[in-house]
């Protein structure tokens, strides 16, 4: 169902009596810079590069990164498993899991069902592992991205004690200035876009004001990646 914008008229008025000054209904264009040194760093740095890029990222952010291919992707999340102590993981309702064989894994899986409601959200708070693929992926910053909807819920990332996130390799981009591009140009096409985009970078890390650090407060307490060589 399409939503219904009231009484925007009023309260764009409104805003712009408050702020002293005439309301501009033309159009307007964007600012062209004189520079844009975000478009040029890591511009031609090759899938291999950005994968290391990656891999040191990772160790300043706490998070174990390994590299794998598609047929032994199942073996090397149930070594995980076996680090972790995982006995039970929630998953993302997703295609990817059954092309890559993980809906086999031998641990008491739960994979998110819109269905059950807050249900799942339950599953999540007690489950040992969540495990989702990553959409976007920034070197840079040792982040991956998360476009969530109905049958991904945000609780798979957020709420068991260890997060493990599969990463393809076609998904590894320089930095945030290239996933900016990408949600901007879906929206320019009038593509259907995610309402909840999560940007995760490792386990959940606090510090207090004398700068001490706890990993775990908020969110997982580890957190691994797996890229496998997709393309």
């Amino acid at each position: 169902m399409t939503g219904q914008v009231h009484n925007r008229e009023k309260f764009l008025n409104h805003l712009s009596e408050k702020m002293n000054r005439d309301r501009k209904k033309e159009h307007i264009e964007n600012p062209v810079w004189s520079s844009n040194p975000q478009l040029s760093i890591l511009k031609d740095a090759s899938k291999e590069k950005l994968v290391n890029i990656l891999k040191k990222q990772c160790e300043i952010i706490h998070t174990q990164c390994i590299e794998t291919t598609a047929e032994k992707l199942k073996e090397k999340v149930q070594i995980i498993f076996k680090q972790y102590g995982v006995s039970s993981a929630v998953t993302w309702k997703d295609e990817r899991f059954f092309e890559y064989g993980l809906h086999e894994l031998e641990a008491d899986i739960h994979v998110w069902n819109p269905k059950l409601k807050e249900k799942n959200i339950e599953i999540a708070e007690k489950a040992d592992a969540g495990i989702t693929f990553s959409d976007i992926t920034l070197a840079e910053s040792g982040t991956v991205v998360l476009f969530s909807n109905e049958n991904k819920g945000r609780s798979v990332s957020l709420l068991p004690k260890t997060y493990i996130a599969i990463i393809p390799k076609s998904s590894i981009v320089p930095r945030m200035t290239q996933a900016a591009e990408y949600i901007h140009e879906q929206v320019q096409k009038g593509e259907k876009i995610s309402s909840c985009i999560d940007f995760i970078t490792g386990p959940s890390n606090s510090a207090d004001i004398e700068l001490n650090l706890v990993v775990g407060v908020h969110g997982p307490v580890k957190a691994t990646y797996i890229i496998v060589s997709d393309k």
